[in-house]
């Protein structure tokens, strides 16, 4: 599936709708050129998971830990910034493990072409962002069948 936003907005809102309809254990690989909406996109997973309070990119803490309020499955939203990784680092050292996959969390991980071969034994949604112009992105969507 491939989307174009036409502004922050729009990928916010993608991000939004996506994460309304979460069930637990969704893994989120989202991967693109600097500043082609990766954190707006989690931002927007965040709201929809009723995440109140700033949602921005972890890159020097690497990860960060939200709680999801309510009483429905999903408890957490982990969400990574792999910009600072590379194969040499030790993910576990993070604690990621303890989140990637488990059914009462949503992960979203940007930059996650630079850990795929860490993450190619999972089960996760491939999300591709791509400047088309200063404000449009192609934003494709593989794993995602509808929402």
């Amino acid at each position: 599936m491939s989307v174009i936003s036409h502004d922050e907005n729009e990928t916010r809102a993608l991000g939004r709708r996506l994460g309304q309809i979460c069930q637990g254990g969704e893994i989120f690989a989202l991967s693109g050129e600097l500043g082609s909406g990766k954190t707006k996109f989690a931002q927007g997973l965040a709201e929809g998971l009723k995440i109140q309070g700033r949602v921005n990119s972890p890159t020097f803490n690497i990860m960060k830990i939200y709680k999801v309020p309510g009483q429905g499955a999903i408890k957490v939203f982990c969400h990574i910034d792999a910009y600072r990784l590379n194969a040499k680092n030790n993910l576990a050292t993070i604690g990621w493990g303890d989140f990637l996959g488990a059914e009462n969390t949503v992960c979203a991980i940007e930059w996650a072409e630079r850990i795929w071969q860490s993450l190619s034994s999972r089960k996760i949604k491939k999300i591709n962002f791509k400047n088309i112009s200063e404000q449009e992105r192609q934003i494709k969507l593989y794993g995602i069948k509808h929402f």
